[in-house]
């Protein structure tokens, strides 16, 4: 009586996407039961490669002497001086 066309009903709330939803979170906990030592013990070296990466992408908008002068003065950002006192 009150059917919803197939093309109106999104994927996320048909009964596939739920099977595939609770068997994925089934796969998820037993694969992280079995191999927590390796996950865990792989965190310090983690940690350690995410020192780099948030240094090189977290300071990218500093321009570092992209486009200073020799004097050390740069024209397109002259309030962007990291040495000056405040």
């Amino acid at each position: 009586m009150n059917e919803v066309p197939h093309g109106a009903r999104p994927f996320w709330k048909s009964r596939a996407a739920i099977a595939m939803t609770v068997f994925g979170l089934i796969a998820l906990f037993l694969m992280f039961s079995e191999h927590r030592t390796h996950i865990l013990g792989a965190l310090p070296y983690l940690l350690l490669l995410s020192c780099p990466l948030m240094h090189l992408f977290m300071h990218h908008g500093h321009g570092h002497g992209h486009r200073s002068r020799p004097d050390g003065v740069d024209r397109a950002n002259p309030g962007d001086d990291h040495d000056s006192p405040r």
